[in-house]
C-alpha cells in the first residue's frame, strides 16, 4: 500500500486510474491553490474543487453504505436462530464485497478504516431492528455493541461468522 505523500507524487493521469479518492483529494488541493490567481479567467477554482471533493467523498460514502450493509448481514447471519432466509443474506454480503471491490483503493481503504466503529454502530442498529422485525429479540439483544471483525475480514471474499446456534453457512451454487 502506497503512502498518501507517494500517490500524490505520481502524475496525476496515472493517480487518477490508481486511486480516484487520492486523485479527487489532490485535484481539489490544486484547483484551491488557483484562487485569485491572475488568467484563471471563466474559472471558479474554489467551487471545481469543492465539486471535484464531492466526487471522491460519493465514492467513499458509497463504499461506507455496502459496508454498513455487509454488516448488518453478517451481524444476521450469526446471531440469528432462523434457517432462512440465510441465503438471501449470505447473497447480501456478496453483493455487498463485489461494490466494495470495484470501488475500494488504498487511499480509501484507509478513510474507511478509520470510521468502522461508526460504520459498525449503524450496520448493528439495522441487524437488531431486523431481527426484531422477525421476531428474535433474543437475537438483536446478543449483537455486540463493539465491532468483532476486522475490515480484512470483512472483506474477505468466503468468510463469514460461525453462526450462534450451529447453523451450517447456506451453501450457493
Amino acid at each position: 500500500m502506497k503512502a498518501t505523500s507517494e500517490l500524490a507524487a505520481l502524475d496525476p493521469a496515472e493517480l487518477y486510474e490508481r486511486d480516484f479518492y487520492a486523485w479527487t483529494r489532490h485535484q481539489a488541493r490544486v484547483l484551491s491553490r488557483l484562487r485569485g490567481v491572475p488568467g484563471n479567467r471563466g474559472l471558479d477554482p474554489a467551487h471545481l474543487a469543492e465539486e471535484v471533493r464531492d466526487l471522491g467523498n460519493e465514492q467513499r460514502y458509497a463504499v461506507e453504505s455496502q459496508l454498513e450493509r455487509l454488516i448488518e448481514q453478517l451481524l444476521k447471519l450469526e446471531y440469528s436462530e432462523l434457517a432462512e432466509p440465510r441465503r438471501v443474506w449470505v447473497r447480501s454480503v456478496d453483493n455487498a464485497r463485489h461494490e466494495i471491490e470495484r470501488r475500494l483503493t488504498s487511499t480509501l481503504r484507509r478513510a474507511v478504516a478509520s470510521r468502522l466503529a461508526k460504520l459498525y454502530a449503524h450496520g448493528r442498529r439495522q441487524a437488531r431492528r431486523a431481527l426484531l422485525d422477525h421476531p428474535e429479540p433474543e437475537a438483536a439483544a446478543a449483537i455486540p455493541e463493539t465491532c468483532p471483525w476486522t475490515l480484512d475480514q470483512l472483506l474477505a471474499e468466503d468468510w463469514y461468522p460461525a453462526n450462534r446456534h450451529g447453523l451450517p453457512a447456506p451453501e450457493l451454487p
